[in-house]
Parts: structure tokens; sequence; C-alpha cells
């Protein structure tokens, strides 16, 4: 069997068309995207399927906010998103006044850039956030 360049040509082939398939399925037909850069979907089709990737593109200003101030801007996502949306609600969950969770959604803003609400963007950062937790309580995983 090959091995070497050899092997790693032909990984990067496969790896080119899953990206390729990938985008005719998400009616994206003659754009180009790398696995990196098609997020949630990369990580699916990658070769290398690389989740520590995936978490610093989806969420990594705001880990690296909350890690560098102490703050709770990934814990006030996972409530913002596991109550719909809904602010008041968000509030009620953490136990803090709706303006609160405005400013912190507001960061987050600024940090994600303003199209974090999106669609397409909200679902890979609900997805990021799972795997976060998941790997927060599974080390290993």
């Amino acid at each position: 069997p090959a091995s070497g360049p050899v092997t790693a040509v032909a990984s990067a082939y496969q790896e080119a068309r899953r990206c390729a398939g990938a985008l005719v399925a998400l009616g994206r037909t003659g754009d180009g995207a790398s696995a990196e850069e098609l997020g949630f979907v990369g990580l699916l089709v990658g070769e290398r399927r690389e989740v520590s990737g995936f978490l610093s593109g989806a969420l990594g200003p705001v880990l690296d906010y909350d890690a560098r101030r102490g703050t709770a801007l990934v814990k006030t996502l996972n409530a913002y998103f596991g109550t719909g949306g809904s602010l008041s609600r968000t509030a009620e969950a953490l136990h803090i006044h709706v303006n609160t969770v405005t400013q912190r959604l507001d960061r987050v803003g600024q940090l994600l850039g303003e199209d974090w609400q999106e669609p397409e963007r909200a679902l890979e950062i609900q997805l990021a956030l799972r795997l976060h937790r998941l790997r927060t309580h599974m080390p290993d995983a």
C-alpha cells in the first residue's frame, strides 16, 4: 500500500470530493469551501473530523472571554437557546435581570458577529455548545 505524500494526496482528494458533495447538497453549487469553512457540516465530511477546530471557530471568542474575565456568556447562551430565545425566561432561568441578559447577548454579538442569531449560524453555535458541554463533562470525548 502507498504511504507518505501519495496517501496525503489521496486523502485530500477524498475530503475535497466530500466537501463538493456537501456544497451541492446545501444548494451551494459552484461554491468552494474547505471542511473547516463548512462549519458543523465540515465535521461530518472532513478527513480529521476536528471537533476542537469546530468549537474554536463557532465559540472560541466567547469561551476565551469567559475564561479571561470569569463571565457567564456560555451559560447565558445555553439558557437563551434552551428557552427558545426568550429573554425573560432566560433571565428567570439564570436568576438575573432581563437587562443583564440583553447586555450579555450584546457582548456575544460583539464577539461572534452580529449574524450569530441567524438560523444557520445559531444552529452551529447550539451544536458547538452541546459539544463543549460533552467535552467538559466527558474529558475523553
